[in-house]
């Protein structure tokens, strides 16, 4: 090969180099962008609704330094139950203590609600694991979720062994086909939907029923949307409540503690 040839070669070469360089460095300022654009749109908890959990003197809230994320205990002595929430997609834990104050203050049952990756619960679907290592004083586990984290939830339930947890319980959410849960007769499923959901809809809950185990408890609150299961504001695509929070945060208590409180 000429000396011409090889030059050319080699030319060509250098602009295929730069071309990929391009190619890699725009996909990562695409990737860069797209993960600041998520954290960017997180909203918050609900600064007056925390505030009030946090003084409340029956309650007593605890930063989970192992995974990130709060628990809510009953003040003074500690039952040996306790539930693992994920938080739905973009939400912070503390978002979902005002929902889950009246049940842990009803039932004495603690609940851990740990942080996700990116606000994720489909990167850290087996956070429950650390939780429940951490917390060797806790007898009985629950696992559940809102939305994503539901989903997350039930697919960690369907991974364990008969008699590692108590139950399962979803709020606005569904469990896939991968989790496996329709023949679990050991587990106790609860879940709690809203007429007025406009991301879990009460067709969609309808549609993937028979993915959980036949006695599952099914129960639809009417006039509670989505965003209701916490307290961080409205959420894009979400249909319009025909109740107040403080409504459907008591109509779903009810509904939870009335099945913590049949399992003791």
């Amino acid at each position: 090969m000429s000396t011409v040839a090889r030059q050319g070669g080699q030319s060509r070469d250098r602009r295929w180099v730069r071309v990929l360089l391009w190619v890699v460095g725009g996909l990562a300022v695409v990737v860069v962008a797209a993960v600041l654009w998520w954290v960017i749109r997180f909203p918050d908890a609900d600064a007056a609704a925390l505030a009030e959990v946090k003084s409340r003197p029956d309650l007593q809230v605890v930063d989970l330094d192992d995974v990130g994320g709060v628990a809510l205990h009953p003040s003074g002595d500690r039952g040996d139950e306790a539930v693992i929430f994920y938080p739905g997609a973009a939400v912070p834990p503390e978002a979902y203590l005002a929902v889950w104050a009246p049940v842990v203050a009803e039932t004495g049952v603690s609940v851990f609600i740990p942080a996700m990756p990116l606000r994720l619960a489909v990167l850290g679907r087996s956070r429950a694991d650390t939780v429940t290592d951490a917390n060797d004083q806790v007898a009985t586990w629950w696992v559940g979720g809102h939305s994503l984290g539901g989903a997350m939830a039930g697919s960690y339930a369907g991974a364990q062994e008969p008699g590692e947890l108590r139950g399962l319980i979803l709020w606005g959410a569904y469990v896939t086909e991968g989790a496996d849960l329709q023949g679990r007769e050991d587990l106790t499923v609860l879940s709690v939907s809203g007429s007025r959901d406009g991301l879990s809809t009460p067709s969609d809950i309808d549609e993937r029923r028979e993915l959980l185990p036949d006695d599952a408890r099914m129960v639809e609150l009417e006039g509670v949307n989505h965003a209701q299961f916490g307290r961080y504001g409205p959420q894009s695509g979400d249909g319009t409540p025909t109740v107040t929070d403080d409504r459907a945060t008591r109509l779903i208590a009810d509904v939870v503690s009335a099945q913590l409180l049949d399992g003791q």
